[in-house]
């Protein structure tokens, strides 16, 4: 039987149900696979693995309690553990969906989803220490509803996925890290530590590739981007910005000001 391409491979954890399991059998994946771009492979589900629980609802239903109370920091915490886990299936999905890119592209995203799935069992390890689990409290899809609206243009799911979604997450960490650290949760400070760092190489890789399929596509990254948000209807960003680490990820000083 012949060896799996990395991008066959990545299929195996994109389907996996068990999240700890799909986090686990991502960090298993070996880069030193062929990759072969230009396959065109089909996934044997609609969507990625997902377990019952947590429960799945609309963004509007989720409800908030005090951080002043161990549920409420756990709450938060899962929000974040639930984000992680939706990041290795949206990076999965780039490598084994879209053919024909360099193999550098289809790295660049296994490498990533592996970091998410080292975020993910982070989280999840300390929401156990706090007495809870991945699943114990109702989440909402929306990061992976746009990967569907998107799943027919790559162009436009690394636009709005890392450049738009998970910039976002570079922009709220520094106020859920000061939340989470203001009642005493100093190892969830470090944890997201570790997180906004790595996810400023994920986001600089959105860059990056987005700006070379313009290149491809003879297209202006700047005009190209407002359409890609105006037609998708992505969330609007709002401040405050993370100017810095925006910068670290390769945003554009032009980029910059248009979110002023």
């Amino acid at each position: 039987m012949s060896q799996l391409s990395l991008r066959q491979a990545a299929l195996g954890p994109w389907s996996e149900t068990d999240p700890v399991a799909k986090a686990q059998a991502t960090l298993a994946l070996d880069l030193s696979r062929p990759v072969q771009p230009q396959d065109t492979l089909t996934a044997t589900t609609p969507g990625p693995g997902r377990s019952p629980r947590p429960e799945l609802v609309h963004h509007t239903a989720l409800k908030a309690k005090s951080l002043a109370t161990p549920e409420g920091r756990a709450i938060l915490v899962h929000s974040i553990t639930h984000i992680e886990l939706n990041a290795i299936d949206l990076a999965l999905d780039v490598v084994w969906r879209f053919a024909g890119m360099p193999e550098a592209f289809y790295t660049d995203w296994v490498r990533i989803a592996q970091e998410e799935a080292k975020h993910f069992l982070l989280l999840r390890n300390h929401l156990v220490g706090m007495g809870f689990d991945y699943g114990d409290f109702p989440a909402h899809n929306a990061l992976w509803d746009m990967a569907e609206r998107t799943q027919d243009d790559l162009l436009a799911r690394i636009g709005i996925v890392p450049r738009t979604m998970e910039a976002r997450g570079l922009d709220a960490s520094p106020a859920v890290k000061n939340k989470l650290v203001s009642t005493g949760d100093h190892r969830a400070g470090e944890i997201l530590d570790i997180i906004l760092e790595e996810e400023i190489g994920h986001v600089a890789a959105g860059n990056r590739w987005f700006r070379y399929l313009c290149v491809q596509r003879q297209l202006d990254p700047i005009s190209t981007y407002a359409e890609l948000i105006a037609q998708y209807d992505a969330p609007k960003l709002r401040p405050p910005f993370n100017m810095a680490a925006r910068r670290l990820a390769g945003f554009e000083e032009a980029e910059l000001a248009a979110l002023g």
